[in-house]
């Protein structure tokens, strides 16, 4: 004997209790067609295993279905019922065996929780086809519930999955106040988190709870969530379904589960405006060769006796539904009733020691518990091909279709296959969908947006806000030198150290490389005024030589004269060295030969500073003066203060020489490709020493030039030295101020202008005379003798 316990009726009047009297029966209205369905489905299943000659030959089943009328009140009475019969007895007698072998049912988790704690202490089994709390899998508390569905862990993380997967980030959430709804939803938020969704609002309620279900028709009414997860039993979800339409709350997308998503009782003429694109989980259709015409027709005249509706005056709610079959082809849980028919049926035939050479045992005494230790290694393939087998927790393998709410050609609502989760499957081949094959709500094509924050693009990085969910946040551009190269990136990274971001932020590019070119205008420039520079130095060596016999080029001493043009000429091209690409031989050349050109240069103007004193001092009466500084001390003093300088830049560049330098503290968007100085006392020690002898050069030449005018070329290297120290004291602030190519173009100035100063003060007077006025190119004119 099998027993059997659904939710044919939906609605249920209780007697009044006054205690004084016998409660009469509970009476039961609103026939749910689909529970009407399964136990139709039972009854096919044990008539078709009654009839086979191979699954128990020459043993009968028997059946005894209950409707517990959508409530657990009477969900306890048809378990009393079915464990001990349904007699009305007074008396001790108990037979202490129980009424069935086996009970399929509920439908609905609450219902089969009270079914599975009531009979657990007497180990009958209970296998349920539609009940998918998680909590059933609890072995400790329910022993012998089994159930040919899988468990809602697998659904609610597949749903957290599904919503992910079409980018979701902002949810709503709703569940029935049961515990499928509860657990169901307990495991779906954390699948959720997991995933990264948010959800904005978690309401739940129960179909006796009109109160609540307005509240959630508020929530929902006032939320910014265009995506809602509905984990919600079918009468739930038909309560919430009235009072959207009611409300006229349209556009939403919704998610459902198997309980809801397939049920035939949610499509009327206006549900299509609030579900319509709906998606969700369903258990696979039925496809059981004989059951259509089982449950169209042969049902009725074999169940019922009756071929006219008119004969049949028992049922006369059921007897409404004899010629509606407008269903039968969506039918979904029906495999399972049978799976689980079945499943009692192989468990009895092992125990029975059945086979296909001899006939069943029926001496022997068949317990509950020995039926619930069988059900535990069934393992069979029903005649459409489903194999059939129990897990760990009693539960079958989660396998589900994803469906989706279109309109069909006739316009009817239709539960449209749009992929599947098997979870047998290996990872990566567990989930299918086929996206182009999906209706959205409106009966749009585009896939529906539901965020609380739009995506952070590349060059952007999250910053959540206050108070508020993970998904909600501010995306805030990079910082300069930091980049984010992906979709809502939660945090920038810096560039490596030569590279830098991009205008857009999301891409390191290369540093602009900065240093003086000799094809910049700035390059050019100073390229100009030195080659022009060496060019006035050659034309005045040019005239010099030209007119070196003549009084003026011999009184200013020749040989200093040329030296002097010679060391102006290394001056101006030293200034060449500072352009172009610094390398380690330019950056030592370029310090090195500044400092003693520029040395050779001041010690021949020294030179000829003293040479004018002395000149002047030799005039005197009894003076012996020039003997002291002739040709030859001349040159070995402009020898011995340039070697000084030599001996410097030696040792500046064997103890630490100028290298090239990338300079990236300056600037961070560019590299300052320079020359470090390597000793920076080197470098002041060079340039102060070329400030001292300038220095020594304008005294001496300042206290020579209140000598006789025709003769005082003192004045000019006065001068020429005031120039020149003017030049290079503007020069050191300027050169410590003025970063990355400016520095250099600031020492070339500094250099150029310095050499021209000299080359200007100094010779310009003489080539003036000779040029010009060389009636004043002679000896008479310049020893002061006018006449």
């Amino acid at each position: 004997m099998i027993g059997g316990a659904f939710s044919i009726h939906s609605k249920i009047t209780q007697p009044p209790l006054s205690s004084t009297e016998k409660p009469t029966r509970l009476t039961c209205s609103s026939v749910n067609l689909r529970e009407f369905r399964f136990a139709q489905t039972m009854i096919f299943a044990i008539e078709e295993i009654n009839k086979s000659e191979f699954l128990l030959p020459n043993v009968s089943i028997g059946y005894r279905i209950y409707d517990n009328c959508g409530s657990t009140l009477s969900s306890m009475r048809a378990v009393m019922a079915l464990m001990n019969g349904d007699e009305w007895t007074v008396g001790k007698s108990c037979s202490g065996q129980s009424a069935v072998h086996a009970i399929i049912g509920e439908s609905e988790s609450s219902s089969t929780i009270v079914l599975s704690r009531s009979t657990g202490p007497f180990k009958i089994p209970v296998i349920s086809h539609s009940a998918t709390c998680e909590c059933l899998s609890n072995r400790k508390e329910y022993p012998s519930f089994f159930r040919t569905i899988a468990s809602d862990l697998y659904q609610s993380r597949a749903l957290a999955q599904l919503v992910k997967h079409f980018g979701w980030t902002w949810v709503g959430a709703i569940n029935s106040d049961s515990d499928y709804g509860n657990n169901g939803m307990a495991i779906f938020l954390a699948a959720a988190k997991e995933e990264g969704v948010c959800v904005e609002y978690t309401v739940k309620f129960y179909r006796e709870e009109p109160e609540k279900l307005m509240k959630v028709v508020e929530v929902i009414r006032k939320s910014t969530a265009r995506v809602i997860v509905g984990f919600l039993a079918h009468v739930e979800m038909n309560n919430l379904l009235e009072q959207l339409i009611l409300h006229n709350i349209t556009g939403l997308q919704f998610i459902g589960v198997e309980a809801w998503i397939t049920a035939n009782s949610l499509v009327t003429p206006t549900s299509f405006s609030v579900l319509g694109g709906s998606l969700g989980f369903a258990v696979q259709k039925a496809n059981i060769s004989g059951l259509d015409d089982y449950l169209i027709k042969d049902f009725w005249e074999t169940e019922l006796k009756c071929k006219e509706t008119t004969s049949c005056k028992e049922n006369q709610d059921l007897i409404e539904l004899k010629d509606y079959h407008d269903d039968v082809a969506e039918l979904r849980y029906s495999s399972n009733i049978y799976k689980a028919i079945y499943a009692v049926a192989h468990s009895l035939h092992s125990i029975l020691k059945c086979s296909k050479s001899r006939e069943c045992d029926n001496t022997v005494k068949v317990t509950p518990l020995q039926v619930v230790e069988s059900l535990k290694q069934v393992n069979f393939t029903i005649k459409n091909g489903d194999q059939v087998w129990f897990d760990s927790t009693g539960a079958a393998v989660a396998r589900y279709e994803v469906v989706n709410w279109q309109r069909g050609s006739d316009d009817s609502v239709q539960f449209k296959p749009v992929g599947y989760y098997d979870a047998s499957l290996p990872p990566g081949q567990k989930f299918v969908l086929k996206t182009e094959a999906i209706m959205w709500p409106g009966g749009k094509k585009e896939l529906p947006v539901s965020v609380c924050s739009e995506s952070c693009h590349p060059g952007t990085f999250k910053v959540l806000q206050k108070g508020k969910p993970v998904c909600c946040y501010d995306c805030i551009t990079c910082a300069e030198g930091e980049i984010s190269n992906s979709t809502d990136s939660n945090d920038c990274k810096k560039c490596p150290e030569e590279y830098w971001s991009n205008e857009n932020r999301d891409a390191c590019v290369l540093k602009n490389v900065e240093f003086l070119y000799f094809t910049e205008v700035m390059g050019i420039i100073l390229v100009f005024f030195t080659l022009f520079g060496v060019l006035l130095t050659l034309i005045v060596a040019t005239l010099f030589l030209i007119n070196k016999d003549t009084p003026l080029v011999k009184a200013n001493n020749s040989e200093l004269s040329f030296l002097l043009l010679f060391s102006l000429t290394l001056c101006f091209l030293c200034s060449l060295t500072f352009i172009a690409r610094p390398s380690e031989w330019s950056c030592m050349l370029r310090h090195t030969a500044f400092g003693i050109t520029f040395v050779l240069c001041i010690s021949c103007v020294l030179g000829k500073t003293i040479v004018v004193l002395m000149a002047f001092r030799a005039t005197l009466p009894g003076s012996s003066v020039m003997k002291w500084f002739g040709p030859a001390q001349q040159r070995l003093s402009v020898l011995g203060f340039t070697l000084i300088q030599v001996l410097i830049c030696i040792l500046w560049l064997t103890i630490n020489p100028p290298f090239p330098l990338k300079n990236m503290i300056h600037y961070k968007e560019k590299i300052i490709l320079e020359c470090a100085l390597g000793s920076p006392v080197g470098f002041w020690a060079v340039l102060g020493y070329i400030g001292l002898l300038a220095l020594l050069c304008f005294v001496l030449a300042f206290l020579a030039r209140k000598l006789p005018d025709n003769f005082n070329e003192a004045k000019f290297i006065t001068f020429s030295m005031l120039i020149f120290c003017a030049v290079w004291i503007t020069f050191i602030p300027a050169y410590v101020s003025s970063p990355g190519k400016f520095t250099v173009a600031v020492e070339i100035f500094a250099i150029l202008a310095s050499s021209y100063g000299l080359l200007l003060c100094i010779f310009a007077p003489k080539c003036f005379i000779i040029v010009l006025k060389p009636e004043l190119n002679t000896k008479k004119h310049l020893m002061g003798k006018t006449g």
